[in-house]
Formats: structure tokens, sequence, C-alpha cells
């Protein structure tokens, strides 16, 4: 989350400064930007946009037995639970608190 914040912010403040800061080194913060995007972080914004997409559909009506629902009718498995902790907040426009905890599939 330290490496997240100083991307955030470093047109603003100098990196070294931060890294200083929250006691992180310059050269893991660069090594953390140089990295590919994990195969969890895409599945991750893979089913969040689902979660999205059928929160959405029923007019923000929906908790996370009925998503759950919807999720497994498309085709998603139920053998694991997954917390999605969203970095941008302002993404959803509705509070998705009650969807947090999502069952998806053994392959995660």
């Amino acid at each position: 989350m330290s490496f997240r914040f100083i991307e955030d912010h470093r047109n603003t403040y100098p990196v070294r400064l931060m890294c200083a800061v929250l006691e992180v080194s310059p050269a893991g913060y660069y090594a953390w930007r140089e990295r590919p995007v994990s195969e969890r972080t895409k599945s991750n914004a893979t089913l969040l946009a689902a979660i999205r997409q059928a929160h959405r559909d029923s007019s923000g009506r929906y908790g996370s037995p009925r998503v759950h629902a919807v999720l497994r009718a498309q085709g998603r498995g139920a053998s694991r639970v997954r917390k999605l902790e969203c970095s941008d907040p302002t993404a959803a426009p509705q509070p998705l608190h009650d969807l947090s905890f999502v069952m998806i599939g053994s392959h995660c």
C-alpha cells in the first residue's frame, strides 16, 4: 500500500522523501513499479467488474447472496471466499460493503 501511495503522489512530493517517511526503500519502490500485474490482481479486477455489473443490473437491490447466485449462474465456481478491496473508492457509485465477500471458484 505504501508503494501505491508513493506512485499516486510522486508528482507532488519527491520519491526519496516519501520513501524515507514511509520507511521503504526507493529501490523497492522502483522494483514494484516494474513488476507486471499479477494474475490474482487481474482476476480480482474481472471479478469486481462482474460483481458491480450484477449489482447495477439489480438496480442496487441485490446483496452478496444474490450476487453470488448470479455469478454462479454465469459459470463461476463457489469454493472459496475472497475479499476484494477496491483501491479507488470513487469508482463505485454505490457502497458495495455488502458485496465485499463473494464466493468464487477454486481456480483463484
